[in-house]
């Protein structure tokens, strides 16, 4: 995990595994301490080894909201990363955010404490589990939310309670629960991050592969490069491989897998296998008569479909199964997300018609197509998307879910070398938009310094040449509470603002709703 360069600097390798790694186990962990514990796959890691047992403390530079909740839980948080931080811990786990120069990483290697990546934890907890993950560009979140929320509502015997470290909050009936929890069952859950290629440490037993859509190209270079990983990661699956067929790069994906493991594999799509072609042997799941409800409809379901199972799936059939589902949920990807999620459930041994039952009361993944409020006949919507896919995927919701409503939005890119990647894919899926303001980039892991030409304005200038009614459609403006507060001024009843992206954007939505109330107030 860790190595020292000839001139003594400290080398951390993300696909790198710690020494005895095979023998490893939980109890064996020690005082473990986590660096940027509030991180989103951090603090679910840092609350399942709590709930194990562990004596988990951890440090961040701010005292967020994920943090803030470890420490109600009883675990020790420091604000900001010093060396005497990890003074007599036995484990320091990092994530692909923390630097080698980080002092915390320096004290530990200085004082001999083993150095674990989030991954190395994630396939510890793996081992000892029936484990799931969800891969792909996007829907991790939600997938892997909702397979959660059909086994904690609907699972039973080894299938109830799960474990799972999901990056979000899940949303049910019941109101909403953390994405992190150790269960007593036999079933864990989790996001297999592809970002940093680490997810080749996982060996799950079902691998959920939503798409592969070319992505994090600053760590694999090419397309062909970040394919092949899901390609290794489908045949590290010890049972199934499910997978969207809908998408040309999980299809490329089932193609290229050994005879082996595409025969163990199922792929769900929209269209037929007539119309997909060869599928390498794999199962196959149709989503046939998919519709989805506009605002103005009583119903309770927003999306809904058939799903078409295949003969023996989870060997709780012999006979094919059509399931009707109902979700509240919006999008066609949502249906997608919610075939692969009731196929996992089938695949550990569930009745499909109870796993869809339970995803019909899925209520979402926080921050995804979460509608934050209404003020002065405008509503707020805010959603995670960060790709331009998931941004199109979005959009086309919204259009179907307010048919009538201008659409505005406020994104904030996620990562300089995305945004300069995809500045033109993200000009067009947000060319679905009326209204558009891009705002200051949100850097996470990486520097302003190291891409000097990129900011809000490449994807304005990106977008130049798009035809679009009104042509001054998109806008920069870095500042994002002046963003805010513009798009607010410039609405009208009826309309939908959506703030997108997978930063600090989500605090706007307060922004929004307290302009949009001064001004509905100030008009009285």
């Amino acid at each position: 995990m860790t190595d020292h360069a000839s001139d003594n600097t400290i080398v951390l390798e993300p696909t790198s595994r710690p020494p005895h790694a095979d023998s490893l186990r939980v109890q064996d962990l020690g005082r473990t301490h986590f660096i940027g514990i509030g991180g989103a796959g951090m603090s679910v890691l840092a609350e399942i080894l709590h709930e194990r047992g562990v004596d988990v403390q951890g440090s961040d530079r701010e005292l967020g909201p994920k943090a803030e909740r470890l420490r109600t839980l009883g675990l020790t948080v420091m604000i900001g990363q010093k060396a005497e931080n990890v003074q007599g811990v036995d484990t320091v786990v990092w994530s692909s955010a923390i630097k080698p120069d980080n002092p915390e990483i320096v004290a530990a290697v200085e004082q001999g404490a083993r150095l674990m990546h989030r991954s190395d934890i994630l396939a510890l907890l793996m081992r000892d589990s029936r484990a799931v993950t969800v891969a792909g560009a996007h829907g991790k979140t939600t997938t892997s939310a909702m397979i959660a929320h059909i086994l904690v509502n609907a699972g039973t015997g080894e299938l109830a309670d799960p474990s799972y470290a999901i990056g979000g909050s899940i949303q049910g009936p019941n109101g909403t629960i953390d994405g992190g929890h150790a269960g007593k069952g036999g079933v864990l859950v989790a996001e297999a991050d592809e970002s940093d290629g680490s997810f080749a440490k996982y060996h799950p037993e079902i691998a959920v592969i939503t798409n592969v859509e070319a992505e994090h190209l600053d760590h694999y270079g090419t397309a062909d490069n970040y394919r092949q990983a899901f390609v290794d990661h489908s045949h590290h699956a010890t049972g199934h491989v499910v997978l969207c067929a809908d998408d040309e790069g999980a299809l490329a994906v089932l193609r290229a897998m050994s005879p082996e493991s595409a025969a163990k594999a199922v792929a769900y799509s929209t269209h037929t296998v007539d119309e997909i072609g060869d599928i390498n042997g794999a199962s196959f799941a149709h989503i046939d008569h998919e519709a989805e409800a506009s605002a103005d409809d009583t119903s309770d379901a927003v999306e809904s479909f058939v799903l078409h199972m295949p003969a023996g799936l989870g060997g709780t059939d012999a006979d094919a199964v059509d399931i009707t589902v109902g979700l509240r949920i919006p999008g066609i990807h949502n249906a997608r997300n919610a075939s692969a999620a009731i196929t996992a459930a089938t695949l550990l041994g569930m009745d499909p018609h109870d796993a869809a039952r339970a995803a019909g009361t899925f209520r979402g993944a926080a921050r995804r197509f979460e509608i934050r409020g209404e003020r002065a006949g405008v509503t707020i919507v805010d959603d995670y998307a960060h790709h331009p896919t998931e941004i199109a995927a979005m959009l086309d919701a919204a259009r179907r879910r307010f048919p009538e409503s201008t659409v505005r939005v406020l994104f904030q890119p996620h990562l300089f070398s995305r945004t300069m990647f995809f500045a033109s894919d993200f000009a067009h899926a947000l060319a679905k938009a009326d209204d558009v303001i891009v705002t200051g980039i949100f850097p996470a892991r990486e520097k302003q310094a190291d891409y000097p030409q990129i900011g809000p304005q490449t994807v304005v200038d990106a977008a130049e040449g798009i035809e679009h009614d009104p042509e001054s459609w998109i806008q920069a403006v870095p500042d994002m509470c002046q963003a805010a507060k513009m798009l607010a001024m410039r609405s009208h009843p009826g309309d939908v603002i959506f703030t997108v992206g997978a930063g600090d954007i989500t605090n706007m939505a307060e922004v929004l709703l307290s302009v949009l109330e001064a001004r509905s107030a100030g008009t009285r």
